[in-house]
């Protein structure tokens, strides 16, 4: 037994012209996703600020001067450190010292390291609701890290490079992207149900979808005639009873 595959054919060209006559449909979502997503952005998200600090780490075996090995050890004593900076013991510690009530798991999160490619910088980032706090965070931070890196891998020292800045305006919501990203998704969205929409409705609306779908060859077109309003007719009807009373 031979099962008929259906096939779905698309016309860009039709595609085109049924968003284009739905196209006040499409931009009204896009405008509430804009603006839902923006009203969301100001109003429900807590703005986060972000301080930042840079240490340098390195391990001078000779006093006086850097070997080529000592930077190459530095390299590898930075992946150390940036798996040290959210460990539980240096989070509990700046927690104790600034008398933050926080747990050691959430400001593990707040913390971000990055490590530039091929040097032995590394950033220390914090993001918190309040801007001084922040700063203060990651301050602690990159002290309390260093002795411990210190201590735990029996090195020289790791040197502050730049102390945390004070944030002066919030780094998330990010409303303007926010609002863009909304509106762009309510545009596409509403696009693709609209197309999906029209492919679904097996309506047969003209002569060349029933040779498309039954298969079969229209002879000819009766044009609907439009219909004649009630007043008219009763007026045609008075007109003629008239006419044969004459």
């Amino acid at each position: 037994m031979k099962h008929k595959e259906e096939v779905i054919e698309i016309d860009v060209k039709e595609i085109f012209y049924l968003l284009l006559h739905r196209i006040w449909i499409i931009l009204l979502i896009g405008v509430l996703g804009g603006v839902a997503t923006w009203g969301f952005s100001t109003y429900f998200m807590e703005p986060m600020y972000t301080s930042t600090t840079m240490v340098y780490v390195i391990n001078r075996q000779e006093e006086n001067r850097t070997t080529y090995s000592d930077l190459q050890m530095g390299s590898q004593l930075t992946k150390d450190f940036s798996i040290l900076v959210k460990s539980r013991p240096v989070t509990e510690k700046v927690i104790q010292e600034l008398g933050i009530d926080i747990s050691y798991e959430k400001l593990s999160e707040m913390i971000e390291v990055n490590n530039p490619e091929g040097t032995r910088f590394l950033e220390i980032t914090v993001a918190y609701p309040d801007p001084a706090i922040a700063k203060e965070l990651v301050d602690a931070i990159a002290k309390v890290s260093s002795e411990q890196m210190v201590s735990v891998m029996e090195m020289e020292k790791v040197n502050v490079l730049e102390a945390g800045n004070l944030p002066t305006k919030p780094s998330s919501p990010q409303i303007t992207k926010n609002t863009i990203i909304g509106a762009t998704g309510g545009l596409f969205v509403s696009a693709f149900f609209i197309i999906v929409l029209h492919f679904m409705n097996d309506t047969i609306r003209t002569s060349e979808d029933i040779e498309k779908y039954l298969e079969i060859t229209t002879l000819g077109i009766i044009p609907l005639q439009e219909t004649v309003s009630k007043p008219k007719k009763v007026k045609e009807i008075k007109e003629s009873n008239m006419i044969l009373e004459s």
